[in-house]
């Protein structure tokens, strides 16, 4: 499969962000990192398992593979799906990041079997499969904790430690190498034994950039067209191998946007951050919603309510670099958090924003314009402090996007004579003249042009 290739801006010396104080880590031989071609015009759905049907099983999942399919959806990104810890167990199921056993499968999803044939159905639709990795730390028991102790890191007492309130879990120490080919080993056999296409990594912020420069070459070994997506946006995981982090500091001014904290230019600060500190090629994967914003701080019910989300959602699903994040549920929408202890069934009824989020995927897959590595410009639309409007540009192909991030109709006029012209307005299905042209767009209003 063809792929893509960028050589990391790698300074002979990384730090590790495990301890402030610890000496940096020399590395003499540095890959550059591969983009499998598949994830640069496509997208990632975020599936729990647990919450998305009442049986919540990967078979009562499965049943829904077709109509994620005809909605655009390309991967799949499973939350973990191994066995969680009974001690220090919080709520009535547990957290799925407190993780008992690396090579198993959680009973309460179904079988290792089970597992391998919905990665094979999933693949037989040409879609990709993540699964959620959590490396950061284990359950609190974990068989590890019994025949390695000094796997763990110790806390004063000399008992394995803990992290801030995650007192289900126990810390790993990335200082003793047996643990970390143990880690590798244990990822090894998700690939070998059922197919997988890569890792989302959990708590990957954490984790030093020596395991990362030594575990990533060797998984991609086994698999040279892998995907791997970090939880974090320190800038040094984007020198250790990863494909795309996470846009924390975007979401929460997105998050101050909507609510009239700040302006729709505040936006350009943290891209212009983000364009500073990272390679170009390094990918941010946006999103109005994933499971710990979900179930901890109301979105996108709350961050982003009623007709505030649209505008927002087409800002993650077209923006520079990005893949975008659909988390279960969004297309519905399920307008209340999931429980992340307890059995908490979503409903699916209306798929209300089905429509909306196909009509942006089918794009982003079929408009080179939209892919990770095309150009993207700054466009004066209208009144900065309220609209925010860009183009981005690829093999010819060209898309014009328009944002009303306010509370108040906004006027719009197009100055830029490149993008005149006869466009197709993706939503209204009509070519419109935007040349000598002002025209309205409604509170939190949005619109998306096609030049063909």
């Amino acid at each position: 499969m063809k792929k893509l290739f960028f050589l990391v801006l790698l300074p002979l010396l990384i730090f590790s962000c495990k301890e402030k104080d610890e000496k940096p880590i020399v590395i003499s031989d540095v890959k550059p990192v591969v983009h499998p071609q598949w994830i640069m015009q496509g997208n990632i759905y975020e599936v729990n398992v647990r919450q998305y049907t009442v049986e919540g099983t990967f078979n009562a999942f499965a049943k829904h593979l077709d109509r994620l399919k005809d909605m655009g959806v390309q991967t799949l990104w499973f939350m973990p799906i191994n066995p969680i810890s009974k001690v220090d167990r919080k709520g009535a199921l547990g957290s799925y990041y407190a993780v008992s056993d690396y090579t198993a499968i959680n009973p309460e999803f179904g079988t290792i079997e089970d597992w391998k044939q919905l990665v094979r159905a999933i693949h037989d639709k040409g879609m990709k499969v993540l699964i959620d990795w959590v490396p950061n730390h284990t359950g609190a028991d974990h068989g590890w904790l019994t025949t390695h102790t000094d796997f763990y890191v110790k806390d004063s007492t000399g008992k394995p430690a803990t992290m801030f309130d995650w007192t289900d879990t126990r810390v790993l120490d990335f200082k003793n190498e047996v643990m970390q080919d143990s880690m590798i080993a244990a990822m090894k056999y998700w690939v070998t034994a059922t197919g997988i296409d890569g890792y989302r990594v959990d708590v990957a912020w954490n984790v030093p950039a020596q395991f990362w420069l030594r575990a990533i070459p060797q998984l991609k070994q086994v698999n040279n067209d892998m995907f791997f997506l970090a939880e974090g946006d320190k800038p040094y995981l984007m020198t250790s191998g990863f494909d795309a982090y996470y846009p924390w500091e975007m979401f929460h001014k997105m998050v101050d946007v909507a609510a009239g904290r700040r302006p729709a230019f505040a936006l350009d600060s943290v891209k212009n951050k983000y364009d500073t500190l990272y390679p170009k090629e390094a990918i941010p994967v946006y999103f109005t919603s994933n499971h710990d914003e979900n179930s901890w701080n109301k979105s996108d019910y709350g961050t982003f309510p009623g007709p505030v989300h649209a505008p927002f959602a087409v800002f993650t699903q077209t923006m520079a670099g990005t893949v975008p994040l659909v988390y279960s549920g969004q297309e519905e929408p399920v307008l209340d958090s999931l429980s992340f202890f307890y059995k908490d069934t979503i409903t699916f009824k209306n798929y209300g924003r089905a429509k909306f989020y196909k009509t942006l995927l089918e794009l982003r897959k079929n408009n080179a314009a939209l892919a990770a590595d095309a150009s993207f410009k700054k466009i004066n639309a209208g009144d900065p402090k309220a609209v925010y409007a860009y183009s981005r540009e690829k093999d010819g192909k060209k898309v014009l996007v328009i944002l009303n991030l306010s509370k108040a109709a906004q006027t719009i006029k197009i100055t830029d004579k490149n993008l005149h012209g006869n466009p197709y307005n993706l939503f209204m299905g009509t070519n419109e003249t935007l040349a000598d042209r002002e025209w309205q767009v409604e509170p939190w209003g949005y619109v998306v042009y096609e030049y063909k």
